[in-house]
């Protein structure tokens, strides 16, 4: 329990609540030397209590409900990706050229899954789309070279480093003076009473953000993992992207459950997006810090537009240091701050057995709004907006300051993730998938709905 202790110190909680919340410790189902299954079950854990804490008060219950948090199910939604299958498909999720590559003096690792990111490494590197002609030219260059030649060209690669590398290094010492969840005031807006949840049915899911209105302006695995959590738990969330940034197929089937997925061009129907905010009680963003900011969509100008309102916010780096405005994923996280060479070596670099620092980083930032909704709905001198944040690299950080955990062998037999697994027929087809892991007494089992196609739903709220 010590780390769901710590996170839900950071997200603001009452330690009171924490005896609500009990755990079922599987064999080792995220097996690594640094402790990934513990950081993933105090990620899911207290988004659980959130959850169940914003319920609580929504319904006038006199006690929060019991949380139960199951290793089983943890590392089942960890590990959501690779157990997605479309009508028996497998997902792809890495392209050929996001990989490791040996360098003149070390590794470097590529991110090149979205054509416009696999174009400009391409470009940078000046080789054709040909894995042996990258890794010819690779050969004769030192990692921290490409490391920044490929970021000045707008694309995605980086160095390995130790941790020892990584804490000497500027952005690693930004991201430690930071909180693992930073809760910024926004505004001084008075406070804006949530409606009380309707009288429940019998055998009704208790659902917490029932009624609550988030703008999903996210895209990879954290921010997505963050919006599809909060749909669970009854909100309308309305995914928009840009027209001509359209989401790779297989991410958008694991992510898209319980939300409505829509394009919009902000420069061409400001309009709707004015309309669409006005009625909003999150927004949740997860393009690198600054992307935004031209469109009028910093956290300060969208409060100032809609006052009281929740802005969530998940970057690879961290909205500050040098390294505040880079482009970053996971795996590129895990390389950067010295988690690939503590899984294998700095010769021979290895990854956790999940994108745990997406996933991760994604359950606390649901919690966080979840938390924040509270806070200033009900809590003593609430009211005014919030400005949640979480980063990846403050994940791994948390991560890597828990030191060795010990490899303790995958899912163990007999303890495969088949229970944690159901399917689901939807617009995109027979999906099989990963069950929600946040559970608590009363809480829903399921999405609502699966995905439908990315970008076809209108650009409105479900009561509109």
């Amino acid at each position: 329990m010590t780390e769901i202790k710590f996170a839900w110190s950071e997200l603001g909680g009452d330690p009171a609540l924490l005896t609500r919340v009990s755990t079922v410790v599987g064999k080792g189902p995220l097996s690594a030397r640094l402790p990934v299954g513990e950081l993933a079950r105090a990620c899911v854990g207290v988004c659980a209590l959130a959850a169940a804490e914003l319920g609580a008060r929504r319904a006038g219950l006199a006690r929060v409900p019991a949380v139960r948090v199951d290793d089983g199910a943890v590392a089942a939604a960890f590990t959501s990706e690779r157990h997605l299958r479309i009508d028996g498909r497998a997902p792809t999720l890495f392209a050929p050229l996001s990989r490791f590559w040996r360098t003149a003096d070390g590794w470097v690792r590529t991110h090149a899954n979205y054509p416009h990111h696999r174009e400009r490494l391409l470009r940078a590197l000046d080789v054709p789309e040909d894995p042996a002609a990258v890794e010819a030219v690779l050969a004769g260059r030192s990692a921290l070279d490409v490391e920044e030649t490929v970021t000045a060209a707008g694309g995605l690669a980086v160095a390995l480093r130790t941790p020892g590398q990584w804490a000497a290094h500027p952005q690693a010492v930004a991201v430690a003076e930071r909180p693992l969840i930073e809760r910024i005031p926004l505004d001084g807006a008075p406070a804006r009473a949530l409606p009380p949840l309707p009288r429940r049915d019998a055998g009704a899911p208790l659902l917490p953000a029932a009624g609550l209105r988030v703008l999903d302006l996210t895209r990879v695995l954290a921010g997505p993992v963050a919006t599809r959590t909060l749909a669970l738990l009854g909100a309308d969330v309305l995914r928009l992207d840009a027209p001509w940034l359209a989401e790779l197929p297989d991410q958008h089937a694991d992510t898209g459950f319980g939300k409505r997925s829509a394009v919009l061009d902000l420069t061409a129907d400001r309009r709707a997006f004015e309309e669409l905010l006005a009625a909003a009680d999150v927004v949740v963003t997860g393009y690198r810090p600054g992307a935004l900011d031209r469109f009028g969509l910093s956290p300060e100008a969208l409060a100032e537009r809609r006052p009281g309102l929740v802005v969530a916010q998940v970057s690879a780096w961290g909205a500050y240091g040098p390294w505040g405005g880079r482009r970053g994923f996971d795996s590129l996280v895990q390389v950067a701050t010295g988690i690939a060479a503590v899984e294998g070596s700095p010769e021979h670099p290895g990854a956790l057995p999940a994108q745990a620092l997406d996933h991760g980083s994604g359950y606390l930032l649901a919690a966080a709004v979840l938390r924040a909704l509270t806070e200033r709905s009900y809590d003593d001198g609430g009211g005014g907006g919030r400005f949640v944040r979480v980063a990846l690299a403050r994940t791994a950080a948390w991560l890597l300051s828990d030191g060795d955990g010990g490899a303790t062998g995958d899912f163990a037999e007999g303890d495969a993730p088949a229970p944690w697994l159901t399917e689901t027929t939807s617009p995109l087809g027979r999906l099989r998938h990963a069950r929600p892991p946040v559970s608590f007494e009363g809480g829903p089992e399921n999405w609502t709905h699966p995905p439908g196609p990315w970008g076809t739903d209108p650009v409105r709220w479900v009561s509109w």
